[in-house]
């Protein structure tokens, strides 16, 4: 295999612009799914249902976006085909979502509803897999954790401004925050998804214009043994973080679920998804959303300096206790505008998820391998979101007594234990430099 060039920063930035209209999208749907669901008849202590939906789909179509990926070459190249293509679906996905009820002839809204949303995030999926693959594609190993950290201030600028879009809207820019009716979507919500269609497919067609691939003889070996070996052998690495990613993503699918009916019960004293409490509190879990993903944009580009003083490993698991405390600190507050603290503390934990795992895996896989090992990979975020669907309600009822807040306190202990894991971790480059 021949060496890598380095990048420069705008060459990194341009590769990985996509990411920030893909998180657009992500964004908007994680922070108003699970109202919008309500909205179209869904019960709170069904809605962990509804969301497993989107891991299950996740686990099923990313290794095989990677397998495919890694074995495509055409004029567009390697990744970016399925960069494309998944930003069309998806783009259709967030248009379709809201206007769920005018297809109720056909079926009740809260099932289309859930069926877009396993749409989306497929197609998010069939996006976001080959973004990953392609920083490992492109950089040299020791701009692996600058990679990543690019990705993950764009994904960061991109999720603040989807996440606070309907608040915007609704509070600055005149666009209505009341349904024109019962059952449906209120028109600051809808009109986020609309814009946020048009930012992905902007952000995609900008990333494939600007980047080229390497073409397929760059990644040849020089035995086909080692090859037919790479496929088989899954790095050790890889399985001991599948215990961290498990803590950490077990704890994150909670937020998302139950951070709307948490605040909406705990501060606004209700559940009913069609009163103006429970819509100003979705609307201010939009604004905190971005937050923590704001911060972990401000923070991405200090990861790879923190991590070249005390070690990848050493600055995933502090992030990852500062989150968990923060989690914990919920229960401190009477006021939720005070809940912007604890955010913070989450957003630091968020960017170093989004890019430490990855930079400590990247240099683990086979070159030629690199879509198929990544998309593998993604079953450790896959895996314990889709524990936490299936056995959500249970866990609601019978741990948290059916009490939404409680999943959020939940989560800090989860992200604690994810910490403490990382310590078990093998990283080959703190290894090589003694952290």
């Amino acid at each position: 295999m021949k060496t890598k060039p380095r990048l420069s920063f705008w060459q990194i930035w341009n590769m990985s612009f996509g990411f920030l209209g893909i998180q657009f999208g992500f964004a908007l749907q994680n922070a108003n799914a699970s109202r919008i669901l309500q909205v179209f008849g869904a019960d709170v202590e069904h809605l962990n249902w509804f969301w497993l939906v989107a891991p299950v789909t996740g686990m099923i179509i990313q290794p095989i976006i990677g397998y495919y990926s890694d074995r495509t070459w055409n004029k567009l190249g390697r990744r970016r085909p399925y960069f494309l293509i998944g930003a069309v679906l998806t783009s259709i996905a967030l248009i379709m979502m809201p206007n769920a009820p005018h297809f109720a002839q056909y079926l009740a809204p809260m099932f289309i509803g859930g069926g877009l949303l396993m749409i989306m995030d497929a197609s998010i999926n069939i996006s976001m897999e080959p973004f990953r693959a392609l920083v490992a594609d492109k950089l040299p190993e020791d701009q692996h954790t600058l990679g990543f950290s690019v990705q993950t201030l764009l994904i960061g600028i991109g999720a603040v401004i989807g996440s606070w879009l309907p608040y915007i809207l609704g509070n600055f820019l005149g666009f209505s925050k009341e349904a024109e009716e019962a059952g449906r979507v209120a028109p600051n919500v809808y009109w986020s998804f609309y814009i946020g269609a048009m930012v992905l497919i902007t952000t995609i067609v900008w990333t494939v214009s600007t980047t080229k691939e390497y073409p397929p003889e760059f990644y040849d070996e020089e035995k086909v043994e080692t090859k037919v070996k790479a496929k088989f052998k899954i790095p050790k690495t890889m399985i001991q973080l599948l215990v961290v990613q498990f803590f950490s993503w077990f704890a994150l699918f909670s937020m998302w679920v139950y951070t709307t009916p948490a605040i909406a019960y705990h501060f606004y004293g209700t559940l009913d998804a069609n009163s103006t409490g429970y819509q100003e509190a979705g609307d201010w879990v939009g604004i905190l959303f971005g937050v923590y993903n704001g911060i972990s944009a401000i923070i991405a580009l200090s990861l790879p300096v923190i991590a070249k003083r005390i070690g990848r490993r050493h600055t995933h698991a502090l992030a990852l206790t500062i989150g968990g405390l923060s989690f914990l600190s919920f229960i401190l507050f009477r006021d939720d505008t005070w809940l912007i603290l604890p955010m913070i503390g989450i957003g630091i934990a968020w960017g170093s998820i989004l890019a430490m795992p990855y930079s400590i895996l990247a240099n683990t896989i086979p070159p030629k391998q690199m879509g198929v090992f990544m998309g593998l990979f993604n079953m450790s975020i896959t895996i314990p979101q889709i524990t936490n669907g299936v056995f959500g309600t249970l866990i609601l009822k019978h741990i948290y007594n059916d009490n939404p807040f409680n999943a959020i306190i939940g989560s800090g202990v989860l992200m604690l234990l994810g910490a403490a894991s990382t310590f078990f971790v093998e990283d080959k480059l703190d290894k090589k430099t003694g952290h």
